[in-house]
C-alpha cells in the first residue's frame, strides 16, 4: 500500500534565509570585474538583485550588457517546461536574446563574438536532472573554448542540506543528467561549477576561467525559501522539496500534477485504484503544454503537506510512492511508460530493474551507498560553505 502518512519526524527546522546575501547582491565584489567589458548574461526570472532583474540592474549601473542567453523557460520565464525557446529581443531593454534551449544548448562562437565576460546567475534547486546546471556546463565549455572569463553569481541550494540517490552512470548521460553525481547533489551552482572544472568534466578536459561570487551567511544546514519560483511548475517550497523524489515519475505513467494547481505536489494516473485525490490535467499557458493525461481524470494522492516537513528531517528521497505505485499497478508492463527516460532521470537502469524485481527500499538504498560514499569525499574538495551535519 502506498504510504502518504505524516510520520513522526523530529522537526527542528531553522528559520529560513536568516540574512543570507546571494552573490548577485554583492555587487561590490563583481562590478569592478565588469568595468569596460562587453558582457553576456545567462539569466532567467530568478536572476534578481533585491526586487529588480539582474540585467536591468546591470544596465542601470552602466555595465555594457550586449546580449542575454536564455535557458529552459526563457529569459523572463514565458515558456512551459520542454517548450523550445526562440531567439529574439527582450521587449523591455531591446537586448538580443539567444536561446540555449532550442537548436543550440551551448553558446556558439558566433554568439560570443566580441564578448569579454559571461555572467551566469540562475537559481538551482539541487537535483541532477534540473536542466539549468546542464546549461551552466555548456556555458563553461563555451567560455573555455573561446577564452572568455565566466563570473558565476552563486545562490543557496534549497535542497542543499542532504545528498541522496544513485550516482549517474556515464552511459546514461543526457541533458537531464550530465555528471557522475547523485540525484540530490548537495552543491550550490558555484560549488558544482568548481567540481566540473576540477574533475575535468568539460569536453577534452579543458578548464573554464571561472570566478564564483559567493553568498554571505549561508551554510548547507540552512533552509532557504526561494523569493522567486525557479520554474513554472515549481510554484512553492513544497514542490521544490518534493521535486527530486517526484521527478522520477516523469518516466512512468504517473502524473506529477503538471497542468493542475498542484504541480509536483500530487501523483496519480487514470484507473489507479489507490488514493482518494482526483485531478484532471489541462493546458496552462506558460506552465503546461499537453501535460500527461490531459483532459483525463487521474486518481492518486495529494502529497503537498508531506513536502513541507519530511525532507529536512529525514534528509533522503522518499521511495515509498514509486515502489508502492508500481506494486499496486494492474498493468506493470506499461508502468514505465518511457523506460529510457526513466533511466536517464535515475542515471542508471539498475533502479528500474530493482523495482521490477521487487527489491525492498532498504536494499535499494544500500546499493547506492558505495557511490554516495565516494561522492561525499569528492564533494568536500569543492565546498564553499560550511557543510550540513
Amino acid at each position: 500500500m502506498v504510504s502518504c502518512a505524516q510520520q513522526e519526524w523530529p522537526v527542528q527546522q531553522p528559520a529560513p534565509n536568516k540574512g543570507i546575501v546571494v552573490g548577485a547582491e554583492r555587487m561590490e565584489r563583481y562590478l569592478p570585474l565588469l568595468s569596460g567589458k562587453n558582457v553576456a548574461v545567462i539569466a532567467n526570472p530568478t536572476s534578481r538583485v533585491s526586487n529588480a532583474h539582474l540585467v536591468d540592474t546591470l544596465l542601470a549601473m552602466g555595465v555594457q550588457v550586449k546580449k542575454v542567453f536564455a535557458p529552459e523557460h526563457g529569459f523572463r520565464g514565458e515558456a512551459a517546461a520542454g517548450e523550445t525557446i526562440k531567439d529574439g529581443h527582450d521587449r523591455k531593454t531591446g537586448l538580443q536574446v539567444v536561446s540555449l534551449y532550442g537548436k543550440n544548448k551551448k553558446p556558439t562562437p558566433e554568439s560570443l563574438n566580441g564578448i569579454d565576460v559571461i555572467v551566469f546567475d540562475i537559481q538551482d534547486v539541487g537535483a541532477r536532472f534540473y536542466t539549468y546546471i546542464s546549461t551552466m556546463h555548456y556555458a563553461m565549455e563555451a567560455a573555455a573554448e573561446n577564452n572568455i572569463k565566466m563570473i558565476l553569481l552563486d545562490r543557496p541550494n534549497p535542497n542543499g542540506f542532504y545528498i541522496d540517490g544513485p550516482v549517474l552512470d556515464k552511459r546514461f548521460s543526457s541533458f537531464v543528467g550530465m555528471h557522475p553525481i547523485p540525484i540530490v547533489h548537495g552543491c550550490t551552482v558555484g560549488e558544482l561549477a568548481r567540481m566540473i572544472n576540477g574533475e575535468k568534466w568539460l569536453s577534452g578536459g579543458i578548464s573554464c576561467n571561472l570566478e564564483v561570487i559567493t553568498c554571505d551567511r549561508y551554510t548547507h544546514d540552512d533552509l532557504y525559501d526561494l523569493p522567486v519560483k525557479p520554474s513554472p511548475n515549481l510554484p512553492n517550497m513544497s514542490s521544490v522539496y518534493l521535486y527530486p523524489t517526484l521527478c522520477l515519475f516523469e518516466g512512468t505513467e504517473v502524473s506529477v500534477g503538471r497542468g493542475t494547481d498542484l504541480p509536483f505536489q500530487c501523483i496519480g494516473y487514470p484507473g489507479n485504484t489507490t488514493g482518494t485525490y482526483h485531478f484532471t490535467p489541462h493546458n496552462i499557458p506558460g506552465v503546461a503544454t499537453d501535460p500527461p493525461h490531459k483532459g483525463i481524470e487521474c486518481t492518486g494522492h495529494n502529497v503537498s503537506e508531506f513536502g513541507s516537513f519530511y525532507f529536512y528531517s529525514s534528509r533522503q528521497l522518499y521511495l515509498d510512492w514509486l515502489v508502492g505505485l508500481y506494486k499496486e499497478s494492474k498493468d506493470k508492463t506499461h508502468f514505465f511508460s518511457s523506460s529510457d527516460f526513466f533511466d536517464k532521470l535515475a542515471g542508471t537502469d539498475i533502479l528500474r530493474k530493482q523495482i521490477i524485481e521487487g527489491a525492498d527500499i532498504e536494499d535499494i538504498r544500500k546499493s547506492w551507498e558505495p557511490g554516495l560514499e565516494q561522492y561525499r569525499l569528492l564533494r568536500k574538495k569543492y565546498l564553499l560553505y560550511p557543510d550540513f551535519h
